[in-house]
């Protein structure tokens, strides 16, 4: 009986532990810390949402600085959402590892958003994009499926 209840334990700890698909801080259920991913694109810089301009997706929610870049979104997330759920791509590609990303460390890359964990790991990151966007993105599937 013991046995049984420590694997029943252990499984759910280890869900409850689990990665969402999508990163959020521990205390918060926001994407991008909170930052408006349209504004990357239509302003080339991370720009604060809005609380009022609130949209779920993913089972997270996405703050927008306007309805014109909620409604953007809306229409078309895979657009403006970043890679790998907005871990650091450095990381998921090189370590195989989800860490979190941050909103101010950032790239847009062939029309596509990705995340760094700080200022040195980006340096690392820009060194060879291409060679870690390859590694990224044939980690990025396993890494949520577990």
């Amino acid at each position: 009986m013991r046995k049984i209840i420590l694997l029943l334990s252990l499984f759910w700890i280890n869900n409850l532990f689990a990665a969402d698909p999508v990163y959020t801080s521990f205390f918060s259920n926001s994407a991008l810390g909170g930052y408006d991913a349209v504004a990357y694109f239509t302003q080339g810089k991370p720009q604060p949402g809005k609380k009022q301009f609130t949209f779920k997706h993913q089972g997270v929610n996405w703050l927008f600085s306007s309805a014109q870049h909620l409604d953007l979104f809306r229409a078309n997330p895979q657009q403006y959402a970043p890679q790998y759920g907005g871990y650091c791509a450095w990381a998921v590609a090189e370590k195989n590892d989800l860490v979190s990303g941050d909103p101010l460390r950032w790239n847009i890359v062939a029309g596509k958003l990705y995340l760094n964990y700080d200022q040195e790991i980006q340096t690392k990151w820009q060194k060879n994009i291409p060679g870690f966007i390859t590694q990224g993105d044939i980690a990025w599937p396993k890494l949520v499926a577990q």
